[in-house]
């Protein structure tokens, strides 16, 4: 079989018309995207839990829904992942630790609520690095999960199996969660196509400030689907947005999306962390260039974060992390990452005082974003500094404390609740691959998502990838 044409590797929207015209049923998808798992995943450790019974068994319940001509929803038999963090009724939550005693929901959250409710198939929960600190595929729990491009190198974190499951094709459909860039640095990292979301947009049972839930795929178009199906308001979540339609049926709004008409700033210097890699930034002004060659008005985005800000976000984070590390039994403690461990300890003179000044030093961050991006319809940026790592490393520097030298341009529209995507926009000479991170205003996420798509249907085949990505000795 041609792997391209095998019914696991096909976007959403073509598995939905395939299910319409009766050519292919949900039990078809879902084992052949088994299939592929068994493949695959014992290399690239994707999977928390895995349920491929329950994954047949809501497959038939699909297919007998779909020869009724009674779809639950736009994505009734589509197979998708989850992030362990993301509550499921009845799945154990360690947040990737070792350490922690995992708690199990008896309600899972409104994201897998909604998804079921539309019918979709989830496959399983996805794994994380240690309470998500890490930009990386390494956990103490669950070991190392590599990237289906190459399996020395990383993943990038913390949706580290959710990028994976994504890039290696366990399905169009992958929720990951992100704080400070841990849905967007898989995306530069494994070309995908990801959206974090303006803050509020995706309801949460435990919102926190900065984190969002979000879509992780292969295209624009799917990640649009998927954003439609999780947002809307939810109770438990009392940051979450009124009701709103977005209009996300049609990226493309029959032609009106005019990128003459877009002010963009490009956005190359952080102000802070570590120096942007020049083929990093060659990939990302080619990329700009496809948007001005397009007669949209490109003006460059001076540096608005400082040192200083970076380092007060990342203090406040040790801190955070500190608690949950103090919470634990000493024999507990002694399982959590090593790397972790260190991390958090080097907060632990940190004063009540200083966690206050951190804490103004992120409302002047979220000022600050806001300031130097509201005259912009779009802001492009690299997404990291750096390509791809080895998969070990627990950061893109290795084993050392960098503090998070690597998220100047993701973290700050985290902090301000502006929606950012990321699209692949092109390849180092060895393969790595490279993501072009597409900022907007907040609540703009549907102006983003048509960018990305515009952009993947002009960027070239130089800057796409091909999917699928085949396992050494083939798929």
């Amino acid at each position: 079989m041609d792997p391209t044409e095998r019914p696991g590797r096909l976007t959403a929207q073509a598995i939905s018309a395939a299910y319409a015209s009766g050519s292919l049923s949900p039990v078809d998808v879902v084992t052949d995207v088994a299939a592929i798992i068994a493949q695959r995943e014992a290399e690239l450790n994707a999977f928390w839990r895995y349920d491929l019974d329950a994954a047949l068994y809501a497959a038939e319940l699909s297919a007998a829904r779909w020869r009724a001509g009674a779809p639950l929803g736009p994505i009734d038999g589509i197979p998708v992942t989850v992030k362990e963090n993301l509550a499921r009724v009845g799945v154990p939550m360690p947040a990737g630790n070792a350490g922690v005693v995992p708690r199990t929901p008896e309600r899972s959250s409104p994201v897998v609520e909604r998804i079921e409710e539309s019918g979709g198939i989830i496959l399983g929960s996805t794994v994380m690095p240690d309470w998500g600190m890490l930009s990386s595929g390494v956990s103490s729990l669950h070991g190392i999960t590599r990237s289906p491009w190459n399996p020395s190198l990383t993943t990038g974190g913390s949706s580290s199996g959710a990028g994976a499951a994504a890039a290696a094709g366990y399905g169009p459909l992958h929720v990951g969660t992100d704080i400070g860039g841990s849905i967007r640095l898989p995306g530069t990292w494994l070309g995908l196509t990801t959206l974090k979301p303006s803050a509020g947009r995706v309801p949460l049972d435990a919102p926190y400030l900065g984190r969002v839930a979000g879509p992780m795929a292969r295209s624009a178009t799917d990640a649009a689907l998927l954003l439609s199906v999780i947002s809307g308001p939810d109770p438990r979540d009392w940051t979450a947005l009124p009701p709103q339609r977005l209009d996300l049926d049609d990226l493309t709004v029959g032609g009106s999306f005019d990128v003459a008409a877009l002010r963009i700033g490009l956005h190359l210097d952080a102000g802070c962390g570590l120096p942007v890699d020049p083929a990093v930034r060659e990939s990302v002004e080619s990329a700009a260039a496809v948007f001005s060659a397009a007669g949209a008005h490109l003006e460059l985005v001076e540096a608005f974060l400082t040192p200083d800000l970076l380092s007060s976000l990342d203090e406040f984070w040790r801190v955070r992390s500190l608690v949950d590390f103090d919470d634990l039994e000493p024999s507990r403690q002694d399982r959590v990452l090593p790397f972790i461990r260190r991390w958090v300890e080097a907060a632990r003179g940190v004063t009540a005082q200083e966690v206050m000044r951190d804490y103004s030093s992120i409302m002047r961050l979220q000022q600050l974003t806001t300031l130097a991006t509201e005259p912009y319809d779009l802001v492009l940026s690299p997404v990291a500094p750096m390509a791809a790592f080895p998969a070990e490393w627990p950061m893109p520097w290795g084993d050392t404390d960098q503090g998070m030298a690597h998220i100047g341009f993701t973290a700050p529209y985290n902090m301000s609740g502006q929606p950012a995507a990321t699209v692949n926009c092109g390849f180092l000479p060895d393969g790595r691959t490279v993501g072009l991170q597409v900022s907007g205003r907040r609540f703009d996420d549907v102006g983003v998502l048509r960018a990305v798509h515009w952009f993947e249907e002009h960027r070239g085949a130089g800057a796409t990838p091909v999917w699928p990505i085949p396992a050494r000795g083939g798929v």
